[in-house]
């Protein structure tokens, strides 16, 4: 574990207040943790940028199980991606939709391909990436 280092900040009083006010409602003990993990993910979000960086991550995927040859296209796309998908969850959430979670890992280049070829199919009401490094322990919390 690596030593803590103190700084200091300046910073415009309304957007402080705004700051803690956003701690709060997540919970944060303090600031210095709410810092960090804002720093953490700043940095983990340069680093998956890089389309060579290993990276984890999960698709959501909320469709209609009815439209035409839609499921048939979700699961090809995974087959042809096979490198890639980890692992899926698939639940019913009523008659009509789906819920479709994908665990992802690869290099980000193939993954956010593939998220972007999921997610731009005809019959695909919402998706989301979210992505990580495969290394994110080096990225300590404290």
């Amino acid at each position: 574990m690596s030593q803590l280092a103190r700084i200091g900040v300046a910073i415009d009083g309304d957007l402080l207040e705004a700051f803690d006010r956003h701690i709060a409602a997540k919970g944060y003990q303090n600031r210095s943790e709410a810092f960090r993990d804002l720093m953490r993910d700043r940095l983990v979000r340069e680093e998956t940028a890089a389309p060579e960086q290993e990276v984890v991550g999960s698709l959501t995927l909320v469709y209609d199980h009815h439209h035409r040859n839609l499921s048939e296209k979700i699961t090809a796309l995974q087959h042809d991606f096979h490198g890639v998908v980890v692992s899926t969850l698939h639940v019913h959430l009523d008659h009509h939709n789906c819920l479709e979670v994908l665990i992802l890992r690869g290099r980000s280049e193939a993954v956010r391909h593939l998220a972007d070829r999921l997610i731009a199919l005809k019959g695909i009401q919402h998706g989301q990436l979210a992505i990580t490094t495969a290394d994110a322990g080096r990225i300590r919390k404290h």
